[in-house]
């Protein structure tokens, strides 16, 4: 059956380039090819005794493969039978394996998915690159796949072939730089990195796969054959109403956490079913409408929180394995929350087995540093003109919407994307082609990701991180804008919290710090963020910002709640803010729990649950979020007495009315003006016992009378203090009284 392979030898150079792993295109001298008298086999094996082929069909002995030409290339040429379908029966050391031969298989990756891949419009690269079980004519196997183009030969590596570099090198799909390879029975769970010779020549750090579904816990670095997700989804009913609930006009209220600092039971991580234990029913009883996380794409660095990732489409193992991930999300829609994921587009990390000069080239990342490079973090940021790229950061953002149901992605750093010349002094940045400092592509980027999410997943809400004055950055796509569904307020943030920084004494001269925010309050659609950004890097805590004494900062800090909940825009809350943590943030331990002790924290923790009641039930504080009539000012110059009051509406329902007092002065005989007489009743006083307060000001109903210029109020203004009031005998009143 086989003959000697005289006519079938290979010429020195190209063993040499098997044997030292250079060689670029292996398939055509592995596998089986016509020979003068039949078929040629080759299989290049180092390590090997041996090698027998046997028929696939009954595994008879079709003859034995030589290793004449060189130790580790097994080569005969097949006389009879010639098309039968072969095993390789393969004597290791240690014992025998069989195998059908990798390179006896033709391309996988069609013509379209190459197309689309160099156009950077495929939307499923976490299937069609990367590591993907399948079975391939009657035999189960993982077909590899990998975007490398300046690469002259890629292998893959792992457990199964010894980390060896030689023994799967790929082929070469050449219309898109794709490298890929099938290899039977392998299964999910196996271990692999892929080994790149550079355009120069030169062997590369072993890279993981840009597009794993799973990685090994870090340190460890190698990717993680994943299998199917095997989720069975409860949520139809959910995900069938999400963008109702999602609306502009909804109540979104925001318990922003990471899930690693959130509580570690003996000091370790929890794992999925000890995060959706304990933090679910933490936060449904908070009255939270979503809970966002810190990025959960695997990163090498801990403290980075999450936001120098490198794997993209792969969630974190710090907490188990993907299947945890779906089972958390699907139990937060049981229990009637949402889940919005942020994810860090802006930049990755440079550790050398990531993407960073992936093939030898600047590949993923702009080559020139003044593009290239983040001076304040020492990463790198990715070539947002290569369709390639774009189209590998979209696919990886539609994955999580599309594998784990998340309902919304926050989208980190994009000021450091529109710009150019972010954190660059004069001389260390390149101008656009039109000689201007915004970064044209990644706005075309920001604009595609925004499309493509609104096509794909409808409902899902896509918020910016972005603070400066970039204009329309949740203006529609189709009218010049970003496209994003909302913005942080980062403006209204940073003057509410210098503002309350102060010494009361001192505020009546910053009464602009507060009214400021409300001559663009409805410029963009916003979120009203105190994240997790306000209590690192030596900021100290939320309470730790409040002017004075202690119960002065408790007050204030209830006070500032309250304002936060009745002010235009849609809220996010830092876990620990809720019960007011006194220390600044430490990602590697957790959150003081047994303040939840203290009756001064038990307050501001229900005042938190109360606020979120009162936001989710009266209309007039949340559907008018995003609209300039929904807000009204009813007192906004009495900067002497450093008391504001505002009104909210809605059409069709009743209106509220909010009055901060922040000073430590009651007020006595205080007027405000409202829209109509009759009584009114108080919703919320954060001076009230149950919150901490020294419980002034607080009556069963109160009423409007009418006067020579309208309608108002004359209240009794607690220090410190914010109150919330809407009219009494009006319809659909449902919110809280505490007498």
């Amino acid at each position: 059956m086989f003959e000697k392979p005289n006519a079938a030898a290979l010429a020195p150079a190209i063993i040499d380039a098997l044997e030292t792993a250079v060689h670029g295109d292996p398939f055509a001298v592995l596998g089986p090819h016509e020979g003068p008298r039949g078929r040629v086999i080759r299989a290049f094996l180092p390590g090997a005794l041996r090698v027998e082929v046997l028929s696939r069909l009954d595994r008879s002995r079709l003859g034995e493969l030589d290793q004449a030409q060189a130790r580790g290339l097994f080569t005969g040429e097949v006389t009879r039978q010639g098309d039968t379908p072969y095993l390789l029966s393969i004597h290791w050391p240690g014992g025998v394996q069989e195998t059908e031969d990798p390179y006896g298989f033709g391309p996988l990756l069609g013509d379209l998915d190459l197309h689309l891949i160099h156009e950077g419009l495929h939307r499923n690269l976490a299937f069609c690159l990367g590591a993907r079980e399948m079975t391939v004519d009657g035999i189960a196997g993982v077909r590899f796949a990998t975007w490398a183009p300046n690469a002259r030969r890629v292998a893959v590596v792992g457990d199964f072939n010894a980390w060896d570099g030689r023994r799967h090198p790929m082929r070469l799909r050449h219309a898109a730089g794709v490298w890929e390879i099938f290899i039977p029975r392998l299964q999910a769970g196996a271990r692999y990195k892929f080994a790149i010779l550079g355009a120069d020549g030169a062997h590369l750090p072993l890279k993981a796969d840009p597009c794993a579904r799973k990685t090994e816990l870090p340190p460890a670095t190698a990717s993680i054959v994943a299998g199917t997700l095997g989720h069975t989804w409860r949520d139809a009913d959910w995900m069938a109403k999400r963008a109702a609930r999602q609306r502009a006009d909804a109540p979104l209220s925001i318990y922003e956490m990471q899930a690693a600092s959130w509580l570690r039971p003996d000091g370790h991580y929890m794992n999925w079913d000890q995060i959706i234990e304990k933090v679910i029913p933490y936060v449904a009883m908070l009255g939270f409408t979503h809970i966002e996380l810190l990025p959960l794409a695997e990163h090498p660095f801990g403290g980075s929180w999450g936001y120098q990732p490198l794997s993209l489409f792969a969630p974190t193992g710090r907490h188990g394995d993907p299947q945890g991930l779906a089972r958390f999300v699907d139990a937060c829609h049981h229990a009637g929350i949402g889940v919005i994921l942020d994810w860090a587009p802006a930049h990755f990390p440079n550790d050398a087995h990531g993407m960073i000069r992936f093939d030898g080239t600047a590949l993923y990342e702009y080559a020139d540093p003044r593009e290239g490079r983040h001076r304040d973090w020492n990463t790198v940021i990715y070539n947002f003109g290569r369709h390639e790229v774009r189209g590998f950061l979209i696919a990886s953002a539609l994955y999580w919407l599309d594998q784990f149901h998340i309902d919304g992605l926050r989208v980190d750093a994009v000021s450091s994307m529109l710009y150019r010349d972010y954190s660059r002094p004069s001389g260390e940045w390149l101008p656009n082609r039109h000689g201007g400092r915004e970064n044209l592509e990644a706005v075309e980027f920001l604009q595609q990701v925004n499309l493509a999410v609104g096509e794909h997943f409808p409902g899902v809400i896509v918020i910016a991180e972005e603070s400066t004055t970039w204009p329309g950055v949740t203006r529609p796509v189709q009218d010049g804008g970003l496209g994003f569904a909302y913005k942080w307020n980062m403006g209204w943030m940073n003057d509410t919290l210098r503002y309350l920084a102060r010494d009361p004494i001192h505020r009546t001269h910053h009464h602009s710090d507060i009214t400021f925010g409300l001559t663009y309050a409805h410029s963009e659609r916003y979120v009203l963020p105190l994240s997790h950004d306000e209590v690192v890097h030596g900021k100290g805590s939320l309470i730790g910002k409040m002017s004075g004494d202690t119960w002065r900062k408790h007050a204030s800090l209830r006070a500032l709640y309250a304002m936060m909940w009745a002010y235009p825009g849609k809220k996010l809350l830092f876990m620990g803010g809720e019960f007011a943590q006194q220390r600044e943030w430490n990602h590697d331990g957790q959150l003081d729990w047994r303040l939840l002790e203290d009756p001064a924290h038990v307050g501001i923790f229900a005042l938190v649950r109360d606020l979120n009641h009162l936001y989710k039930t009266e209309p007039a504080l949340h559907r008018g979020d995003c609209e300039p009539d929904g807000f009204e000012w009813s007192v906004v110059d009495d900067s002497q007495n450093a008391v504001f009051a505002w009104l909210r509406k809605a059409r069709d329902y009743e209106p509220v009315l909010v009055v901060a007092n922040m000073t430590p002065v009651p007020r006595d005989a205080y007027r405000v003006p409202v829209l109509r007489s009759g009584r009114w009743r108080e919703m919320i006083n954060t001076d009230a016992a149950i919150y901490g307060g020294s419980d002034l000001g607080k009556p069963a109903g109160i009423t409007a009378r009418a006067d020579a210029s309208g309608h108002s109020l004359t209240l009794r203004l607690p220090p410190l203090a914010t109150l919330v009031l809407r009219p009494a005998d009006g319809p659909g009143s449902t919110g809280r009284h505490h007498d």
